[in-house]
């Protein structure tokens, strides 16, 4: 459609967010008239949630913002079978205290972006574990399998991608269409949800769901995904390094958030502007437009207004203080990331390859100590040149030791 009627797809679509959807039309009518009802799905598979799931987070958040009622769901049910999709192995099988662990720290990723309550727009939050677990199996397949057929599901591309590399495909994963198409039927009778959005992979059991609705209860229902997000050099989105970039503080501070927007590509930094930002049009158009060196205060634009979302307007200049510290001053500071080891430690000498795994810039001493050999190590601003090096109370400058890896990464240690 040239121009929508809806707010929200109006600004879904500036901002680059859509790729399918179904029922253009009559979708359009719905976001625009009254109070739609919209969900997304989460599985528990970790305990935060990184930012490779923020898209689909800001969708429910412009949605709220144009009168909508988000619904977070969250896959205590589903998270029991794993998500196949676009996955080339089974996943492990997790218990169900491992579940409500995950989903009580994947919760927390919420509150800076939706307003929860009983408003009519306030988002809820809730667990498909309620009504899966509670479904007969004789029962599931009478009333929901009779509505799925094999010929269909064969041809999803995770399915036969699976079967034609002669992998494993479970009947325990070939059940997770009909229950997250369940889902939208079970939210569609309790919440009057009439939406599903999800990133593009999520296109055949989002359209299963829209189907399972209307045979079921004759209901008009729609889905609608965004696109799945890479970097320009075809990099997974919120992949670095040294691991997922993941939304709660105590995975990723906000320091180390910060400077994961701080580095974005420059061929992402309007798009990401467009996505993960509130900033608008005009301004990101702004920013869009720099060249050259000036690129760099788009990049700055994003990682304040990214990071402020998160961990508020405080933490995003506490980081970008930070890191002019670092850069501009070369000097240590307080914003930085800071890991505590035990002053015994300290005393007796510490590698500083143990140090620098201590503090999160290697996953192992001996990554460390390739990094060193490799010259990416410095101490308090000087390279590391031995792998076997130590680390004293005598490095102590006001208190703490900075230790950096390469010119992005940096951190404190200090004596606990």
């Amino acid at each position: 459609m040239s121009e929508y009627k809806s707010e929200f797809l109006r600004e879904l679509s500036w901002r680059g967010f859509i790729k399918q959807m179904t029922h253009e039309a009559e979708l359009d009518a719905y976001c625009a008239s009254g109070t739609p009802v919209a969900y997304i799905g989460f599985d528990a598979t970790a305990d935060s949630l990184h930012v490779g799931s923020l898209l689909q987070i800001m969708m429910l958040r412009i949605f709220q913002r144009h009168g909508g009622k988000p619904v977070a769901l969250m896959g205590g049910g589903t998270t029991k079978i794993g998500d196949p999709t676009d996955k080339e192995k089974s996943r492990p099988l997790l218990t169900d205290a491992q579940i409500n662990a995950n989903i009580a720290g994947i919760k927390k990723a919420f509150r800076p972006f939706l307003t929860f309550g009983d408003g009519a727009c306030d988002a809820i939050m809730v667990n498909n574990d309620d009504w899966l677990g509670k479904l007969g199996y004789i029962q599931m397949l009478r009333e929901i399998g009779i509505h799925f057929t094999i010929n269909t599901m064969v041809k999803q591309d995770t399915v036969a991608r699976r079967l034609e590399a002669e992998q494993p495909y479970t009947f325990l994963e070939f059940n997770y269409l009909l229950m997250q198409s369940y889902d939208f039927l079970e939210l569609f009778r309790r919440q009057g949800c009439r939406l599903q959005l999800g990133g593009s992979d999520q296109w055949g059991n989002i359209v299963g769901g829209v189907d399972l609705v209307h045979k079921v209860e004759g209901g008009k229902a729609f889905g609608l995904t965004a696109h799945l997000i890479t970097t320009s050099s075809g990099g997974k989105m919120g992949k670095t390094a040294d691991g997922a970039v993941w939304l709660n503080a105590d995975r990723r501070s906000p320091y180390e958030y910060w400077q994961f927007w701080r580095n974005t590509e420059d061929a992402d930094v309007g798009r990401f502007l467009r996505l993960f930002t509130d900033l608008p049009k005009a301004e990101i158009e702004k920013l869009e437009a720099l060249e050259g060196a000036a690129i760099n205060d788009a990049k700055i634009a994003l990682a304040n207004a990214a990071t402020a979302l998160l961990h508020g307007e405080a933490a995003a200049r506490e980081a970008e203080a930070a890191a002019k510290a670092v850069f501009s001053d070369g000097a240590s500071s307080a914003g930085l990331p800071t890991a505590l080891v035990p002053q015994a430690d300290l005393e007796a000498g510490m590698l500083v390859a143990a140090a620098c795994t201590a503090a999160g810039l290697s996953k192992s001493n001996g990554e460390a100590r390739r990094l060193i050999e490799q010259g990416a190590i410095r101490l308090n601003d000087e390279l590391v040149s031995d792998p076997n090096a130590k680390v004293s109370l005598a490095d102590l400058q006001d208190g703490a030791i900075k230790l950096s890896a390469g010119k992005k990464r940096h951190a404190l240690i200090k004596a606990g």
